[in-house]
């Protein structure tokens, strides 16, 4: 039982980077209804200018300095690079997105090379002890940034002008524009949020798994696991289906032989080939209604 328990701590401190991800891949869709397969080569290079500017200045400091960067970046890429296919067939913004993960992907591997660096943990060494169990203070680090994020997402979207903004754009932009709302600046505004909130994926990812340009490559299937299992439309759903991935991912590696270590890439594929057939908006999302 208690290496059970231990499993599922482990479990669910890898789902939330996995959540984090796939937070900002449903930011993203909301907005605009595009499926951003770019999101992971977003938190990859925030990841390097988070190590970079730390070799200058304290961390907490290139780490603030990396998330404005990275909400910066997020609208300069929707005015620049999305704004002109804005209205194009769904096939001509999946290729503009995928440009985008070859194109970030290359520049980091042009800028700081394909050799793996380490990132400074964020969170002290060591680990909570009690009753045969160790969580370790990264684990729980994870947890709460991911927590505290998931907060925030909640009080800007609930409580706050721009906010309501961000909701109604989302429902419904025609409507939005013709009640004043500047539609433009808000989707700029949305990929730079998701931007920001890949970074802190990113960040928190670079521990775990050495710096390099191909780092979110295997963390950006299993997001898109968790936003198909939580419904692209919904947040707090793509939150709980990072955790559930992540406690699938692990339990299952440890305690399928046939699978172990080597084969769990196979499990979020699983994942979001049964969603799609059983419950294709997901646990939390809703099927989309139209009248003929």
């Amino acid at each position: 039982m208690i290496d059970f328990l231990q499993q599922l701590v482990e479990g669910l401190s890898a789902g939330a980077i996995y959540a984090g991800l796939a937070l900002a891949l449903v930011l993203i869709y909301r907005f605009t209804g595009i499926v951003n397969f770019a999101q992971g080569e977003l938190a990859m290079f925030s990841a390097f200018l988070a190590w970079q500017l730390s070799q200058i200045m304290p961390f907490w400091a290139a780490l603030i300095l990396t998330l404005a960067l990275s909400f910066a970046g997020g609208m300069l890429i929707e005015r620049v690079v999305i704004r002109p296919v804005e209205g194009a067939p769904e096939i001509t913004l999946v290729i503009v997105t995928v440009g985008l993960f070859f194109t970030i992907h290359a520049t980091a591997g042009w800028i700081w090379s394909y050799q793996t660096k380490s990132f400074p943990n964020p969170f002290p060494e060591g680990a909570l002890r009690g009753g045969g169990l160790s969580v370790g203070y990264g684990s729980l680090g994870i947890l709460l940034v991911v927590g505290v994020v998931m907060a925030l997402l909640y009080l800007l979207f609930r409580y706050t002008r721009i906010g309501l903004a961000m909701r109604a754009v989302a429902c419904n932009p025609q409507s939005a524009r013709l009640v004043g709302i500047r539609v433009g600046t808000v989707l700029a505004l949305g990929w730079g949020l998701a931007a920001l909130v890949g970074a802190v994926s990113g960040v928190l990812s670079a521990p775990l798994l050495f710096l390099e340009p191909n780092m979110m490559g295997g963390v950006l299937i299993y997001a898109f696991a968790a936003a198909t299992l939580g419904g692209f439309d919904s947040p707090g759903g793509a939150v709980a289906g990072g955790l559930i991935v992540g406690v699938a991912e692990t339990l299952t590696g440890a305690y399928v032989d046939a699978i172990g270590t080597e084969l769990k890439i196979g499990v979020p594929l699983v994942i979001i080939l049964g969603v799609l057939l059983l419950r294709p908006q997901g646990l939390f999302g809703h099927a989309a209604v139209e009248r003929v």
